[in-house]
């Protein structure tokens, strides 16, 4: 056996980041949302973004990070398509790439530490 074929051991991740799938689909819906502002897709990415907020924050309260919760709820607030808020123009555009940051860091650094149930259900 080669010196270099022992089996490698990788250290168990000590949490998990379950905003960051829903924080970057939001980011890219709010991207893609520039480039629709204008027409009829927009309400799309506002269902799209309202919704993800609300998932974020969930995550966010499960990570015992309440701080993020503000941020979210007035998110989903914001990019409600069912009651609209009258904005546009250039603020428009800018909180389109504010709150796609805002998702892509609530993402990385939303995290909830791994259980011995979590662990144990992986090792299977």
């Amino acid at each position: 056996m080669p010196k270099n074929s022992r089996p490698r051991q990788n250290a168990p991740a000590v949490g998990q980041r379950n905003a960051l799938a829903p924080g970057l689909i939001a980011a890219m819906a709010l991207l893609l949302g520039v480039v629709v502002l204008d027409g009829g897709g927009f309400t799309i990415v506002q269902f799209v973004v309202s919704i993800l907020a609300l998932i974020v924050s969930w995550f966010a309260v499960q990570a015992h990070q309440w701080w993020w919760l503000p941020v979210f709820i007035a998110i989903a607030v914001v990019w409600n398509p069912v009651v609209p808020l009258p904005f546009e123009g250039q603020w428009w555009l800018a909180a389109q790439f504010a709150a796609a940051f805002v998702f892509i860091l609530a993402g990385i650094l939303i995290k909830v530490p791994r259980t011995a149930a979590t662990k144990a259900s992986r090792a299977k």
